[in-house]
């Protein structure tokens, strides 16, 4: 067995251009290098600022091992800190989320500390005087995580101290959260209800690259989409569609459709299908949602927003999201063959209430646990996860559609069924995995 750790030039070998290692699926070992390298090194996606809308409000989240605090400080910006206690290293806050009111209080000793990290209070101070207390780490209180982004209400945090800066990392991949926040009226989203969190059995790269994989669909799915599609045939083509059908039915298009779907990648391992069209493309118009939308952005801007309708944008490595349906899914990898995925929906400030409605039976009907679409997915991440333990071959095919030429491209569009976007995840999985390794 391959040893990774202190060992750059084996986890360089694990990723060729058309082809990946299967380890990076199934050695724990690497996972774990994984955690303290690639997650550490690049922008992950920590929250939405709607959910920390109050001073004191935090949300705490676990991104590349480490868990973190979000936090309203009394300014009203948004600080990041350690889910740690300098004193002994409890953890501070246990609940998902929660209003800490001015300070946090550690439940172990009590030691307090302002929202921004910094020490406020120590029982018993005077046990302290004469003591080299004030020139340790413990007395200057949280540690705090300086790199912090929001981006239209998109929370984003870097743990390494060096690496890309946000728009480096970024780019014009953003545009798609942009258009997600530009088809509010308003143009601001927010959280809305719950969360649909679940385990799936499987390395947190199968669900990333699943979702601008569009050669799957047709199979995948036949099932499932494909009865839907064959209940809803010899209806009249001006039938109006129940939601259900026109959300399952484009999931059994054919290979042509989701060919000239077209997919676009950028550097740093984002993505999105859907350049020309997508399975959202054809839903009912809501006539009040036009309406609003004209007289907040004029005709010809509003077209252009709702005119994009792109399918599943990535945000490598741990946002994936859907601007025409208003939905996102977010990753939490636990280990080499577990993956939490978080699926949220939010509210189109100033949109009528049926754009909230067609977003839930969507995450109901495809991101749920009891989802149908999003099953026949599960099975296929099992089935891999499984089947990559089988001896004999040791490598994972990427090669439809490579052309030499792709790589160190920052900015490309192809036709929608490359592997494309998978070669450009890894591309940037071995650069920031061995930029600190």
């Amino acid at each position: 067995m391959t040893v990774y750790r202190g060992n750059p030039d084996a986890v360089r070998a694990l990723v060729q251009p058309d082809r990946v290692h299967r380890d990076l699926y199934i050695n724990q070992e690497l996972f774990e290098l994984e955690q303290e390298h690639f997650f550490a090194n690049t922008w992950n996606y920590a929250g939405h600022d709607s959910q920390i809308p109050n001073t004191g409000d935090y949300l705490t989240v676990d991104i590349a091992g480490q868990p973190l605090i979000v936090v309203r400080h009394s300014d009203g910006s948004v600080r990041v800190m350690m889910n740690r206690c300098s004193h002994k290293g409890s953890r501070l806050v246990s609940e998902p989320c929660g209003n800490t009111g001015k300070f946090f209080r550690c439940p172990y000793h009590a030691w307090t500390f302002k929202t921004d990290g910094s020490m406020l209070g120590i029982p018993l101070r005077a046990g302290y005087e004469g003591t080299a207390l004030r020139e340790t780490e413990a007395w200057q209180g949280l540690v705090t995580v300086p790199n912090v982004r929001l981006h239209r209400g998109f929370i984003f945090v870097r743990l390494s101290a060096e690496g890309p800066g946000f728009e480096e990392y970024f780019g014009d991949s953003l545009s798609s959260i942009d258009n997600m926040a530009d088809r509010s009226p308003e143009g601001q989203l927010e959280i809305a209800g719950g969360c649909l969190r679940f385990v799936h059995q499987c390395n947190w790269k199968m669900f990333v690259e699943n979702l601008n994989d569009t050669m799957h669909p047709m199979v995948a799915h036949e099932s499932s989409a494909g009865t839907a599609k064959a209940m809803w045939a010899g209806q009249p083509a001006d039938a109006p569609k129940p939601m259900a059908i026109e959300q399952f039915v484009p999931f059994a298009s054919d290979y042509r459709f989701f060919d000239d779907m077209g997919v676009r990648v950028f550097a740093n391992g984002h993505s999105f299908s859907g350049v020309h069209f997508s399975i959202h493309s054809k839903y009912s118009a809501l006539p009040d949602y036009d309406a609003a939308m004209q007289a907040a952005y004029g005709p010809e801007r509003a077209a252009q927003i709702l005119g994009l309708t792109r399918h599943n944008t990535v945000y490598y490595p741990n946002l994936t999201i859907k601007g025409a349906i208003q939905a996102i899914r977010v990753v939490r990898p636990i280990a080499a063959d577990r993956t939490i995925i978080e699926s949220w929906t939010f509210r189109l400030k100033g949109a009528p209430p049926e754009l909230l409605q067609r977003t839930t039976t969507y995450s109901r009907l495809i991101n749920s646990p009891f989802s149908v679409v999003g099953h026949d997915d599960l099975h296929a991440y099992r089935g891999i996860q499984i089947g990559l333990k089988a001896s004999g071959n040791d490598w994972i095919s990427l090669h439809r559609n490579y052309d030499p030429s792709e790589i160190g491209q920052r900015d490309l569009t192809v036709n929608g069924t490359s592997e494309i976007s998978m070669r450009n995840q890894y591309q940037a999985w071995l650069r920031y995995m061995t930029a600190t390794l």
